[in-house]
């Protein structure tokens, strides 16, 4: 039985066109997750575009218009095993304007892999994917340095290196344990050191990206936290009522359970969960479940209310404080300013009240009190007031709704996390 297997949810990062997709593709490809037939058939739509190498990459890519424009719009979920997982993969997308969508995506991340094209190196979205990541608490990482057969010479162990050591910098800075974290070099399109080591490699001796998935370490799901099901979105299935789908963050949802929804503040009883089109007794984190809830109707609740047990409901805030790092702001953040907070599926504008501190963003320290302004490169701590309801939990009890990014001007200003709430 397959279901037995351990779950993980696998994101891939990366630069926009360093070949995320086409890795994915390749992977679900080599595992047999998808057949010979259906990549042939992309083969040919894929060259008849104009769009010739683009074949494994429309395995994620299955909306039209992100065949037509090359690029990965949605986040989409496709599931592949390997002989000691199961994974869902997140395949964020790495396009500026699509980058909210990352955030949720990688949010949802147990581990990821940072794609890096060879002949490119670190660009400007490997820096924000990895500092996402990272607030975002993905702590398990492989990178994948790709296109190794676009090197000059092709498969160039000195670029590689090259490479690694540029990318290694970057997730030191950003506080990861670089000996811990496997590099590989591959060429997705071409399939070398996805699933089988290369003989074009033969300066390489460490493991295939199948290897380093393997090894990926079991996540411990956080079952015994408070019931936290952040939803996505709500549907109406004729015969079956109103069904809230999402993905548990924490805690367990049983059949029968009396739940509430917040903000919305609604209850109701869980009549049926569903998960991959199977009805299952109890949801687990992890899972990405519909659930069918008595009582409530479609237009009680929407994307971004949260679910959670009556007995322990959500966090609904008046105003919180927050620890957060500047990723990008073309002139200075001042109290007044109010941005979008987008906190697992939620998106909220904020008022920032207060600059509390400004830290040190390698120790965390405080480097001065009460600053008038923050900008590009600063860690600072400040106090926040919701423009309307919105669930946020402390990072320290509920981690997985407790980080949040900031969105201004279509681009991530910010990243970061809750420390305490006054409730509504």
């Amino acid at each position: 039985m397959a279901e037995t297997k351990p779950h993980l949810n696998l994101a891939f990062i990366g630069h926009v066109d360093h070949g995320k997709s086409t890795l994915v593709g390749r992977m679900m490809y080599e595992m047999g997750a998808i057949d010979e037939h259906t990549i042939e058939e992309y083969r040919k739509e894929a060259a008849a575009k104009g769009k010739a190498t683009f074949e494994f990459a429309w395995v994620m890519d299955s909306l039209k218009e992100e065949r037509e424009r090359g690029v990965t719009i949605d986040i989409a979920h496709q599931r592949f095993d390997t002989d000691k997982y199961y994974f869902t993969v997140v395949d964020c997308p790495g396009h500026r304007d699509f980058v909210k969508n990352m955030i949720t995506g990688a949010s949802q991340a147990d581990a990821a892999v940072l794609v890096v094209a060879a002949p490119d190196g670190v660009m400007a979205q490997t820096k924000e994917h990895v500092f996402l990541a990272r607030t975002l608490g993905v702590t398990q990482l492989i990178v994948a340095i790709n296109k190794m057969d676009a090197t000059e010479p092709p498969y160039d162990e000195k670029r590689f290196k090259e490479v690694k050591e540029e990318v290694g910098k970057l997730l030191r800075m950003v506080g990861y344990k670089v000996d811990e974290i496997p590099f590989i070099p591959v060429s997705a399109y071409n399939g070398d050191n996805v699933v089988k080591h290369s003989d074009k490699t033969k300066w390489y001796t460490g493991p295939t990206i199948l290897d380093a998935l393997n090894a990926l370490k079991e996540p411990q799901k956080p079952v015994n936290l408070p019931l936290r099901i952040p939803v996505q979105d709500v549907y109406t299935i004729s015969g079956v009522g109103t069904v809230p789908v999402g993905r548990v963050e924490t805690g367990v949802l049983k059949k029968g359970d009396k739940v509430i929804f917040e903000p919305a503040h609604v209850t109701g009883e869980v009549k049926s969960i569903e998960m991959h089109h199977q009805e299952i007794p109890e949801a687990y984190p992890g899972d990405n479940i519909g659930w069918n809830v008595r009582g409530i109707s479609k237009n009680d609740i929407k994307r971004g209310d949260v679910c959670g047990h009556v007995d322990n409901p959500p966090t609904v805030a008046k105003e919180f404080t927050a620890q957060i790092v500047v990723l990008q702001h073309p002139s200075a953040i001042s109290a007044g300013y109010t941005p979008v907070f987008h906190c697992h599926t939620a998106q909220v504008a904020c008022t920032i009240t207060e600059i509390k501190a400004k830290l040190d963003p390698r120790t965390g320290s405080v480097k001065e009190q009460n600053p008038a302004f923050i900008k590009t490169g600063d860690a600072a701590i400040i106090a926040v007031r919701p423009t309307k309801p919105m669930v946020i939990e402390k990072v320290k009890e509920i981690p997985q709704l407790g980080r949040f990014a900031i969105r201004d001007m279509g681009m991530t200003i910010a990243a970061g996390m809750c420390q305490n709430v006054t409730p509504r």
